[in-house]
């Protein structure tokens, strides 16, 4: 059965004539891999509805959550512009295994929030697997809180992360370097952890920045499905 692209459509949750936002589901390519099996993707189903639709950033297959396309390539420079210049905010929601307190307090760090500074390259032997690397890796710097531990035994935490870079895979290589890999992800965490969802909780809930044209600040928020 060959896919058709307009019958797997996905509604944008904003639209007009210069950009669209959509949260990809889990388990959902954000752009065409290699090989036939791997054209359905969201940039595919909205290009279907919206010729004009161009890929400015993305997710990971198995990440959930915000994605801003523009329509036409010079809306698509300026938000790829804005996104380089960490001018669009960012933050993800996570349940990683284990009990994860509360950062301690550093200063110039808002409060409650804590930082992971490693530097990340990719594993060429193991791709598309990242490691920390401190001689070779490029800058990676994430934000993280505590929103509380999903059960009494300690046994996950939920989090909200606010990548300051954009590295790939940068909020999975992070924590698990913390220790606390998030639960179901099948790159990063032991078997056990793996084991205790279906899908990578990770989800992309907040998106904001300048809209291209109007200079109007759009802010969106996605709650996590899990």
């Amino acid at each position: 059965m060959t896919w058709n692209p307009a019958c797997s459509a996905i509604e944008p949750l904003y639209a007009d004539d210069t950009l669209l936002v959509f949260d990809k589901p889990s388990g959902l390519l954000a752009v065409p891999g290699r090989g036939p099996d791997k054209q359905d993707c969201l940039a595919a189903r909205v290009q279907a509805r919206y010729p004009d639709a161009l890929v400015v950033h993305r997710l990971d297959m198995a990440t959930s959550g915000l994605m801003v396309m523009a329509r036409g390539a010079a809306v698509q420079r300026a938000l790829s512009r804005a996104f380089a210049a960490r001018e669009v905010g960012k933050r993800y929601i996570a349940v990683v295994a284990g009990r994860l307190d509360a950062p301690p307090q550093d200063w110039g760090v808002p409060e409650n929030w804590g930082i992971i500074d490693l530097p990340i390259i990719v594993d060429w032997p193991n791709r598309p697997l990242r490691i920390v690397d401190h001689t070779r890796g490029k800058p990676s710097l994430t934000r993280w809180r505590v929103l509380g531990n999903d059960d009494e035994t300690g046994a996950s935490t939920r989090i909200e992360l606010e990548p300051v870079t954009g590295r790939s895979h940068q909020l999975r290589v992070h924590l698990r370097e913390l220790g606390h890999p998030i639960l179901g992800d099948m790159l990063y965490a032991p078997p056990e952890v793996q084991a205790l969802s279906g899908r990578l909780l990770l989800h992309a809930w907040s998106l904001g920045f300048v809209h291209p044209l109007s200079g109007q600040r759009l802010a969106f928020e996605c709650p996590a499905p899990f």
